[in-house]
């Protein structure tokens, strides 16, 4: 039947363009589930950006300078794949071409990237979505954070077992319509969600851990607005997972990315930087 339904009515991976041997409600092929690129080689121990230089990546708990000089307000960000290939089409489709079911297959991705987490995180932990403001969830009609951390949960559900991670999706709020990341440079992008974050509840946060979830981090701009609205309304800890991670080019201060590190690196050459460079233009996701 459903060879006779494909030559009837042809369909086609959403990512590729080829022929999909039988129908489905997720019109991704096989193959390219295989081809979503890892994230590998020395990255930070707190942010997970990778390390470009080899001197960087020496000593067991290695930070990237930005964090050496503005550490973030997470314990440690950790993401499955890179952004680029299959995993920026996927994504793209996900949020762009409502190919909500996606989320399903995406989450279990997110599902191992969370896993690197569950030798040092606590083993109870609000799993927050970052949140998208009331008028751009009207207008895609769901929230892929959510989407995707729900998947996740469902297959953490069932490799970690012991681990107690309650989904809170309303924790954290958007209270503001912030423009599109995409396309800002590192400091556009951290001016635009400066404050943008709220809790709903602080007594529901005072004193819990959480892991915070989004689809992409590029220069973590939105993961530290998020965090820092967390930690200031009382919660313990805040640990990062992301599907994806937008690849580092070339070798240079992200500080000047983040809150503090301006200050920090006033009279440094590295502070004059065009940070518009750090990323290729097909690598500018929208966080």
């Amino acid at each position: 039947m459903d060879a006779l339904s494909c030559a009837l009515l042809p369909a086609f991976c959403t990512l590729c363009g080829s022929p999909l041997p039988q129908l489905s409600y997720v019109p991704i092929c096989d193959c390219c589930w295989t081809e979503f690129p890892v994230q590998g080689g020395p990255s930070c121990a707190r942010c997970g950006d990778t390390l470009a230089a080899p001197k960087q990546a020496s000593g067991p708990t290695t930070l990237c300078r930005s964090c050496r000089l503005a550490p973030p307000p997470f314990v440690r960000a950790v993401a499955f794949g890179l952004y680029q290939d299959r995993m920026k089409a996927a994504i793209h489709a996900l949020k762009y071409d409502r190919l909500h079911p996606a989320a399903q297959g995406l989450g279990q991705m997110l599902a191992q990237a969370i896993a690197q987490l569950a030798a040092e995180a606590p083993a109870e932990m609000l799993v927050v979505p970052v949140p998208l403001h009331r008028s751009k969830h009207a207008e895609r009609g769901f929230n892929q954070a959510r989407s995707l951390a729900a998947a996740a949960l469902e297959a953490l559900r069932k490799t970690h077992p012991a681990w107690r991670l309650t989904l809170a999706s309303s924790t954290l709020m958007r209270l503001r319509a912030t423009e599109s990341q995409a396309g800002l440079t590192p400091r556009q992008r951290r001016l635009n969600v400066r404050a943008a974050f709220s809790v709903s509840d602080s007594t529901a946060v005072a004193g819990k851990h959480i892991l915070l979830i989004d689809d992409i981090l590029t220069t973590g701009a939105t993961a530290r607005a998020a965090s820092q609205a967390l930690v200031r309304a009382g919660a313990a800890s805040v640990y990062v997972a992301t599907l994806a991670r937008a690849r580092l080019i070339h070798e240079f201060s992200r500080s000047a990315f983040f809150d503090g590190a301006e200050d920090n690196l006033t009279n440094s050459p590295a502070a004059t930087v065009q940070p518009a460079s750090i990323y290729s233009s097909q690598d500018q996701p929208s966080f």
